[in-house]
C-alpha cells in the first residue's frame, strides 16, 4: 500500500518525537532523583506546535500521550498500526509486547477486529512485518500466557464501555475470572503478593490488610494487562474526555497512548492532517452537492435521490468497462421511525420507505437494506464480504441513526434526509458517511469523484451551517467552501451562488499568451502528452533488474519461534516481564510461502507472474546457498520479513530506475519532448475562476490586499504556512510581474516517469531587468517541507525539474511556443529553510 504525501509527513513527525522521547526517557532513567517529565521534555525538543499536557499512568509514572488528528477518510487505521511499528522500534526497541486498541462503538469495533485479523489485509500485513509475522489478535474473553506476550505483538481489541471503571465490578475485564494465573504469584506467596502490589499498587484485591493472607491480588485480565504496561492505541479519542474514561486508560498503567481523532480538543497534538491534504491527495469526494427539495411529499426527495443514485449507476458502468475497477454507488436514506412499534402516524418509517422503494420505484428487495438498533441488515452482508465485493446486491441503506459513527463504506455516494426539518443531528452526522472516495483515488469522472444530499424541506437558512458543522465534526472543517447549495424553496436564506473571477486587466495580454511545455510522445501519429500506463510501463524492462543487493543480504542466525522462552516477572522499570529459561519449539512465524511473498510485491510489480518470479529467485537462492538444506530452511524461515522488506526496497529502486532510463532513451530517440505543440492539448492559465461564496482571500502580511497575484481573489484554503510566506514574498519583489497560486488535479502538471503527475506550488513571471517592462522569465517552483527535503518523492521532483530545465534552455526556442522562445523557462524545488535564499537568487538573475 503506497503512502501519501500527507502520510510520510505524520510518521516523520511521529518518528522525531518518539526519538527525542527515547533520549529523555534515558536522561530521566538515570536521574529519577530529578522526576524529569520527559515526555514534555521531548515534546518541547522536537519543537511540536501544540501545547503538552502532562499526564501520568496509574503507579505515578510520567506518561507520553499524543494524538493524530486525522479527518475522516484520512486513513486513520493505517497511520495507528504504523505508528505502532514506530513506537516498538524506535521507543521501546522491541517487536512484541502488548497493544490495547480501544475503541468506543460496535460497528467501529466490528470493522477494526475484521481488519487487523485478516492476514491478507494491509492493515495486517503491516503488523506482521513490523513483528516478523508475530501478530496476535485477541478479544477480551481470550486467554493468553506470558510466552504470547513474550514471543508475539498481541492485540487486544477492546471497547470503551467494557474498560469503563465505575462499573468494573459487573464487568469480565475487572473479574478474577480464570486464565491468567501465569502472570501472578502463588496464592499462597503472601510476601511476593506484598511485593508486586508495591510495585503495581492499582491491582485490584480481594481481601483487607487485616485478612488473614493480607491483600490478595485478583488473577484478572484487568489486573494482567496492569502489570503489562501496554502501548494503548485510542480510537476516536475525543469520546473519551470523561474523567471517568480518562481514570479507566490511566489505570491501565499504559507505557504510551496514541490517540486517533478528527476533532480533538482535549489532547496532545502530535499531527495535524487538514482536509486540504485529503482532497489533494483524492481520497475524498468533493465538491458535496445539497439540494434542498420544495414539495411537502417526501416520496418527491426520495425520487430524486434514486434518480441520482441511478445516473451514477450508469457512470459507473462505462468507467467499469473502462478501467476495470468496480464502483456501484449506494445511497443512504435517513428515516425518523425504524423501531416495529413505531409504524404508523406522520413520522416517515423505514418500512414505509422500503415498501415505497419495492412497489413503487421497482428497486429489487435484496438490493435494500435496514440498519437499525433492532434491525442489522448489513451484518450477514459484513459477513459475506462487505459492501465493496463485486457480488453485493446492497444499493439503498435504510437508517435512523446507526450509520452515525464509526460505519464506513466508500460507495456511498447519496445521501437523502427525510427527518424532521428541526432534527438538526441528522445532517450533522451523517454528512461524513458519504465523503469518501473509493480506492483513494479519483476516477476523472466529475460526477464519480462528488457526493450529493437531498433533504426534505429543511430549513434553509440552517441547512448551510448544520453541514459545516458536519464537516467540521469529521475533520474537514477546511473544506467547507466545497458545499454547493441549491434551495428550491427559495427565499430567505438562499444558498450563495459562486463567484466568478476574472484574470487581472493588466496582466491579461501576457497570460493569454502563455503556454507551458509539457512531454509529449510521438508514437506514429500526432504529438500528445505523454502517458505513464501507456507509454512508459509496458516499457520498463523487468529481466534488467538487479536483485544482487537482495541476494548479498547476510541472514541472521537467530532461529526466530524455534524457541520458546519461559516468563517471569522483571524488576526493570520498562520491562514487566523477563526470561528464566528457553525450550525447544517446532513451528511458527509467517510460513515460507512464495505466494504471501508475491502478494507483498504487486503494488510494485503489476505483473503477478513476474512478481512470483522474482519471489522465487530469490527464495531459490538462498536454499541453494551453500549449507545444509534443513538449516537454511529454518534460516530463511527466520528472516522471511527481513527478506520481504529488502526486496520491496529494491523493486522499488529499480523500477525507478529502468522507468528513468525508459524515459531517457525515449528522448535519446526523439520519441519524446519537452515542447508546446499549438492545440487544446497545451495548457494556459485559466482566464477565469470560480470561488466558493464562503470562501476567504488570502491577504498580504499586513492585511492589505494581493496586488500581483494573477486573480485579484485567491482562497487562503489554499496555502499552507510556507506556501502563505512565499506568496507575501512575492508581493515584495519588484521586478516581479505576476505570480499564480497553481491548483493540483486542476491546472499545470508535469508527468514524467513515475505514475504521479507532479503539481507544481507556484508558477510566476519577472520583468525584464534592463526595460522593467512585460515578463522576460518564467518560473515554475515546488515547495517542501523540512520534513519532506530530502525524502525520496523531492528528489525524485528535483531530478524531473532539473531536466525540464535544461530541455528547456537546450530545446530549439520555436518548439516551445512563439511567446516563450525569448523568455527564460525554469523550475526550481524551493525546501522549507532555502526557500527564500533560492528565490533572491532567482529574481536577482
Amino acid at each position: 500500500m503506497q503512502l501519501k504525501e500527507f502520510q510520510l509527513r505524520a510518521l516523520a513527525e511521529i518518528r522525531n518525537y518518539l526519538e527525542h522521547l527515547a533520549e529523555w526517557r534515558k536522561k530521566a532513567d538515570e536521574r529519577p532523583d530529578l522526576e524529569i517529565d520527559f515526555p514534555a521534555k521531548a515534546w518541547e525538543k522536537a519543537a511540536v506546535r501544540g501545547r503538552y499536557v502532562p499526564r501520568k499512568n496509574g503507579v505515578g509514572q510520567y506518561l507520553p500521550a499524543f494524538c493524530l488528528k486525522v479527518p475522516t477518510g484520512g486513513g486513520k487505521t493505517l497511520l495507528a498500526v504504523k505508528a505502532v511499528d514506530l513506537v516498538n522500534m524506535v521507543y521501546l526497541k522491541r517487536k512484541t509486547g502488548l497493544v490495547l486498541w480501544i475503541v468506543p462503538t460496535t460497528q467501529i469495533y466490528r470493522q477494526t477486529i475484521k481488519s487487523l485479523g485478516d492476514k491478507d489485509h494491509p492493515y495486517r500485513q503491516h503488523l506482521d512485518l513490523a513483528s516478523g509475522g508475530h501478530t496476535v489478535i485477541l478479544e477480551k474473553t481470550d486467554r493468553f500466557s506470558p510466552v504470547d506476550v513474550q514471543e508475539n505483538l498481541v492485540v487486544m481489541m477492546l471497547m470503551l464501555p467494557s474498560a469503563n471503571r465505575k462499573t468494573k465490578e459487573t464487568l469480565k475485564v475487572f473479574k478474577d475470572s480464570g486464565g491468567f494465573q501465569d502472570f501472578f504469584p502463588p496464592e499462597d506467596d503472601i510476601k511476593a503478593h506484598e511485593a508486586l502490589l508495591k510495585r503495581f499498587p492499582n491491582l485490584d484485591t480481594y481481601e483487607k490488610e487485616s485478612g488473614f493472607w493480607g491483600k490478595q491480588i485478583k488473577t484478572s485480565l484487568g489486573n494482567t494487562l496492569r502489570m503489562l504496561a501496554p502501548v494503548i492505541v485510542l480510537d476516536e479519542g475525543h469520546k473519551a474526555y470523561s474523567e471517568g474514561a480518562q481514570e479507566t486508560l490511566r489505570g491501565f498503567n499504559p507505557c504510551l497512548i496514541v490517540e486517533l481523532s478528527a476533532t480533538p480538543t482535549q489532547s496532545n497534538v502530535l499531527v495535524d492532517i487538514s482536509g486540504r491534504e485529503l482532497h489533494r491527495e483524492d481520497m475524498i469526494k468533493l465538491d458535496l452537492h445539497v439540494v434542498n427539495k420544495a414539495s411537502p411529499d417526501w416520496k418527491d426527495t426520495l425520487l430524486d435521490g434514486i434518480n441520482r443514485r441511478n445516473g451514477l449507476q450508469e457512470k459507473a458502468r462505462e468507467y467499469e468497462a473502462n478501467t476495470g475497477v468496480h464502483i456501484r454507488p449506494i445511497c443512504l436514506i435517513q428515516v425518523e421511525r425504524t423501531g416495529s412499534a413505531q409504524l404508523g402516524g406522520r413520522p416517515i418509517h423505514s418500512e414505509q420507505v422500503r415498501e415505497h422503494l419495492i412497489k413503487v420505484s421497482g428497486i429489487p428487495a435484496d438490493q435494500i437494506a435496514v440498519k437499525t438498533s433492532e434491525k442489522d441488515e448489513l451484518k450477514e452482508v459484513d459477513d459475506t464480504g462487505g459492501l465493496l465485493t463485486r457480488d453485493c446486491n446492497i444499493r439503498y441503506i435504510i437508517t435512523k441513526q446507526a450509520l452515525q459513527e464509526g460505519w464506513d463504506c466508500s460507495f456511498a455516494y447519496v445521501l437523502v434526509i427525510l427527518t424532521n426539518p428541526s432534527s438538526k443531528n441528522a445532517l450533522t452526522q451523517l454528512v461524513g458517511r458519504i465523503l469518501r472516495q473509493p480506492y483513494a483515488r479519483k476516477t476523472r469522472v466529475r460526477e464519480l469523484d462528488e457526493s450529493y444530499v437531498f433533504c426534505f424541506q429543511q430549513r434553509a437558512s440552517s441547512l448551510l451551517e448544520s453541514i459545516r458543522e458536519g464537516f467540521d465534526q469529521e475533520g474537514l472543517g477546511d473544506l467547507r467552501d466545497h458545499i454547493a447549495s441549491r434551495d428550491e424553496r427559495g427565499g430567505e436564506g438562499e444558498a450563495k451562488q459562486e463567484k466568478l473571477f476574472d484574470v487581472r486587466e493588466r496582466f491579461k495580454g501576457v497570460a493569454s499568451r502563455t503556454l507551458l511545455p509539457v512531454f509529449m510522445v510521438k508514437n506514429g501519429g500526432p504529438w500528445r502528452p505523454v502517458n505513464y500506463d501507456m507509454d512508459i510501463a509496458p516499457r520498463i524492462p523487468w529481466r534488467e533488474v538487479d536483485l544482487k543487493p537482495v541476494m548479498n543480504l547476510t541472514l541472521s542466525g537467530y532461529e526466530g519461534k524455534d524457541r520458546a522462552i519461559d516468563i517471569t516477572l522483571s524488576d526493570e522499570r520498562y520491562r514487566t516481564i523477563a526470561t528464566r529459561g528457553e525450550r525447544d519449539l517446532k513451528e511458527g512465524g509467517i510460513r515460507v510461502d512464495t505466494v504471501f511473498m508475491t502478494r507483498q510485491l504487486g503494488d510494485i510489480v503489476p505483473n503477478p507472474w513476474q512478481a512470483h518470479e522474482f519471489a522465487s529467485r530469490v527464495l531459490r537462492h538462498f536454499r541453494e546457498k551453500p549449507g545444509d538444506g534443513k538449516d537454511a530452511e529454518r534460516q530463511i524461515a527466520s528472516n522471511f520479513v527481513f527478506i520481504i522488506e529488502e526486496l520491496r526496497k529494491q523493486l522499488h529502486a529499480e523500477k525507478d530506475r529502468l522507468a528513468e532510463k525508459v524515459f531517457r532513451y525515449m528522448m535519446e530517440k526523439d520519441e519524446l519532448r519537452f515542447l508546446i505543440i499549438g492545440n487544446n492539448l497545451d495548457w494556459s492559465f485559466p482566464k477565469s475562476i470560480l470561488v466558493k461564496p464562503e470562501a476567504t482571500t488570502l491577504n498580504r502580511r499586513d492585511g492589505s490586499q494581493l496586488m500581483e497575484s494573477l486573480f485579484e481573489f485567491v482562497p487562503v484554503e489554499d496555502f499552507n504556512e510556507t506556501e502563505k510566506a512565499v506568496a507575501w514574498y512575492l508581493e515584495n519583489q519588484h521586478r516581479l510581474f505576476f505570480w499564480y497560486r497553481n491548483r493540483a488535479r486542476q491546472d499545470y502538471s508535469i508527468q514524467a516517469w513515475r505514475q504521479h503527475r507532479i503539481y507544481p506550488d507556484f508558477i510566476f513571471t519577472t520583468t525584464d531587468k534592463e526595460t522593467g517592462t512585460d515578463c522576460d522569465r518564467i518560473y515554475v517552483v515546488e515547495t517542501k517541507g523540512l520534513h519532506l527535503k530530502d525524502n525520496d518523492r523531492t528528489n525524485y521532483i528535483r531530478k524531473v525539474f532539473d531536466l525540464c530545465t535544461r530541455e528547456a534552455k537546450s530545446r530549439n526556442r520555436d518548439e516551445l511556443g512563439l511567446e516563450i522562445k525569448d523568455k527564460i523557462l525554469r523550475f526550481e524545488v524551493l525546501p522549507e529553510d532555502e526557500w527564500q535564499a533560492k528565490l533572491n537568487a532567482m529574481i536577482k538573475d
